[in-house]
């Protein structure tokens, strides 16, 4: 798709240059029988003016500029949050998961379209336990049985002994027979029917369709997945930097994009004191988020960790970067439709900008979105008729 995204823009832009060229052309035939001995010399003088000065510059008119996305941030020295590049895994949060278990013994049949990836309401149901047809029956009916026994018996029993015609001990075992019985018996075991606590997205079954299920066997999970955990392994040399780390901005391994927890309600849940390692030699930082509809639970994550100190200098967005043969270029725009391709020298990156050590300076017109367009048009080599900067 990106190649294909590059040679739309390739061809457009070839289009638009020949195009321009010839319209340019046939203006200065049109002009040039009027003016070719006024301004002869003149003329002379500024061509090799502009052959001195526009070797490196590039043309893209305003118009292709808007078209293809190309914008511009002033650069200027501005504060630098520092960070550190760490792998991370995103987890589902614990109170945004539940799993389901049999009510009571027997064979399971789960409800229709019920299978990973289904949405469920919270109290709808899922499945089934029936213990019909097998051998020894429910024993939940058992229970159920011997609860209305003792319920009768109660009955009977409290309006004699309110009539003191039977003793007080009669009477306490009567209930206590009642209370114990009651314990046994679960109403919900009995429907047999297993239902889920939260609205989610059902995670995963573990049970097939008619198998025979013990009571407390896992039937299903379910994950809302609204609420997410980040976990941030820091290697334990850095264990003096982890107090610092209060943001993270993590670098999804399935899109181009990046996103800073705090923009999504995050914030550090967990500090290097109170959590195990899950590997030796690392210390993990927990992050608390809203789930924004990027992430995905289970996944692996580069994971930039920002912290409070920062550093006044010159950066740029990450987008701004134009990596060729192994050296790294911006392009700064001169005017209107006049760029140039300027080498500069990086230096730390934060997941979202990158320091500039050197090539930039105070009030350059970096290119920070559409670069590969620029990039294009510098290929093209096509530089406007009588157009010079000298810097």
């Amino acid at each position: 798709m990106t190649k294909l995204y590059l040679l739309i823009i390739s061809a457009t832009l070839c289009l638009y240059f020949s195009a321009c060229g010839s319209n340019h052309n046939d203006e200065l035939s049109h002009n040039h029988d009027h003016e070719h001995e006024a301004h002869d010399h003149e003329s002379e003088e500024h061509d090799g003016e502009h052959k001195a000065g526009s070797d490196d510059e590039i043309t893209l008119s305003p118009a292709m500029a808007e078209r293809f996305g190309v914008t511009t941030e002033t650069a200027s020295i501005s504060p630098f949050y520092d960070a550190l590049k760490v792998s991370g895994e995103i987890l589902s949060s614990p109170t945004d998961a539940a799993v389901l278990v049999a009510p009571t013994s027997g064979i399971i049949s789960f409800n229709k379209d019920i299978e990973p990836g289904s949405p469920v309401r919270a109290g709808s149901a899922i499945a089934r336990v029936s213990a019909s047809g097998v051998t020894g029956g429910d024993p939940n009916m058992a229970d159920k049985a011997a609860l209305d026994a003792a319920t009768r018996e109660l009955n009977r029993i409290r309006p004699l002994y309110e009539d003191r015609l039977v003793t007080a001990s009669e009477y306490n075992a009567a209930l206590r027979d009642y209370e114990e019985a009651k314990a046994g018996y679960s109403a919900s075991a009995s429907a047999g029917t297993i239902k889920s606590p939260i609205s989610g997205i059902i995670t995963s079954i573990d049970a097939n369709q008619g198998q025979y299920v013990e009571v407390g066997t896992l039937i299903a999970s379910v994950s809302s997945s609204s609420k997410l955990t980040l976990r941030a392994d820091v290697p334990q040399r850095y264990y003096n930097r982890i107090a610092s780390f209060n943001d993270a901005v993590v670098s999804l391994p399935y899109s181009t994009k990046t996103v800073t927890l705090s923009e999504t309600g995050g914030k550090r849940t967990a500090s290097a004191a109170n959590a195990a390692a899950t590997s030796p030699g690392y210390i993990p930082v927990y992050f608390s988020f809203d789930n924004n509809g990027d992430f995905i639970p289970g996944s692996g994550v580069d994971v930039y960790l920002r912290s409070d100190n920062s550093s006044d200098l010159i950066s740029v967005p990450l987008t701004a970067l134009s990596e060729q043969q192994g050296q790294f270029y911006v392009f700064v725009r001169l005017d209107d439709e006049c760029y140039r391709k300027v080498l500069v020298n990086t230096g730390r990156n934060n997941g979202e900008r990158v320091e500039i050590r050197s090539g930039l300076k105070p009030g350059d017109n970096v290119v920070v979105t559409g670069t590969t367009t620029v990039r294009i048009a510098e290929a093209s080599g096509t530089v406007p008729e009588g157009h010079s900067h000298n810097h």
